[in-house]
């Protein structure tokens, strides 16, 4: 038994397209009425983590001159 019914008052989308880079090359923004003529992609994101990277990096050679000002301790790998 259904006591009452659920309408969709408020449905706004902002869709941002973004570059490789970061920049953003458009905006656009869909209202309740829009929505019913947009596709969606069904493409996953994926994840490009290195296990190095130039932070990393950094703050090893920052740590190894800090714990070996003079270069005398460093072991080569």
């Amino acid at each position: 038994m259904k006591l009452g019914k659920k309408k969709l008052i408020k449905n706004d989308v902002l869709v941002l397209e973004v570059d490789n880079a970061g920049i953003l090359l458009s905006k656009k923004f869909y209202n309740k009425n829009d929505m019913n003529n947009l596709s969606f992609d069904e493409g996953i994101t994926g994840i490009n983590y290195q296990k190095k990277s130039f932070i990393y990096n950094f703050l090893s050679s920052l740590r190894q001159k800090i714990d070996d000002p003079l270069g005398k301790k460093r072991i080569k790998n």
